[in-house]
């Protein structure tokens, strides 16, 4: 066979060669400020759990992952309308899951934080509910755990709930005193330790409730195959250790290891 041939089959040959590999992505990844899970250097730049766990996944798992930040009720709209392909921390719910998968890679709960003034009087969140002139601060889009938002029901049907856009400005309200409680982790607030927590305190209110924070990705913009990858992929970040490994750098090993998923439930 002359050369010339030779060279046109390979050619032809390498033209319709299938390709030995499919791109995962690339896929918009929302953070949001959440005290330890997510902040902003003395740059600008973004830090924290969350931005952490995305990159050690688009290591592992080979997926272009590029992140943003964003407020958290931006971000759940975005997904609600098919705009935007994953986020961070996420609590699921019946309707967020008809939305998109959860992939679960740590187990907290949420704590009351009040002033200490005001903690000397409320034992409960019953003592609370008691007091009219008392108001409750929340992060618009937030899930804290079903008890805990049950009882935010409660009060949101009693006109004393205030809204604000997010963690950072929540909790510069409630020490400005323009409200009289907040929910929050004590993983998020190792973030401000020292004199931002002066006069703070929390009371354990809910022990018996839990807030398990997901990798979320849409099940309409991420493909099915990309999830499974991805999932696999966070599933083993849990098993070797490198979640954890993550988790102490921001809030200490301690911490870390509290945070570590109830048993039975994985990525």
């Amino acid at each position: 066979m002359p050369p010339i041939l030779r060279l046109a089959l390979l050619l032809a040959s390498l033209s319709v060669a299938p390709a030995t590999a499919v791109a995962c992505g690339p896929y918009s990844v929302a953070l949001y400020e959440f005290g330890s899970l997510g902040y902003f250097d003395a740059q600008r730049q973004a830090q924290g759990v969350d931005k952490d766990v995305v990159e050690a996944l688009a290591r592992r798992s080979g997926c272009v992952l590029n992140t943003r930040v964003d407020s958290r009720a931006r971000i759940w709209e975005q997904l609600k309308q098919g705009t935007l392909e994953m986020t961070v921390s996420g609590v699921a719910t019946p309707e967020r899951e008809q939305l998109a998968e959860f992939w679960p890679y740590l187990g907290t709960r949420n704590y009351a934080l009040m002033s200490r003034d005001t903690a000397r009087s409320l034992a409960s969140f019953d003592d609370f509910l008691a007091d009219p002139k008392l108001q409750l601060l929340v992060v618009r889009s937030f899930r804290h755990g079903q008890q805990i938002d049950a009882w935010i029901e409660q009060l949101r049907a009693l006109k004393r709930v205030s809204e604000v856009g997010d963690f950072p400005t929540a909790l510069k309200v409630l020490k400005a005193g323009r409200g009289d409680l907040m929910f929050a982790h004590p993983m998020v607030l190792e973030h401000w330790r020292g004199d931002a927590m002066k006069g703070l305190t929390m009371l354990d209110w809910a022990p018996g409730d839990s807030a398990i924070g997901s990798i979320v990705a849409s099940k309409t913009l991420v493909s099915a195959a990309d999830r499974q990858l991805m999932r696999r992929h966070l599933a083993a970040m849990v098993a070797d250790g490198e979640l954890e490994r993550i988790l102490s750098k921001h809030v200490g090993a301690d911490m870390a290891s509290r945070l570590r998923l109830p048993p039975g439930t994985q990525p």
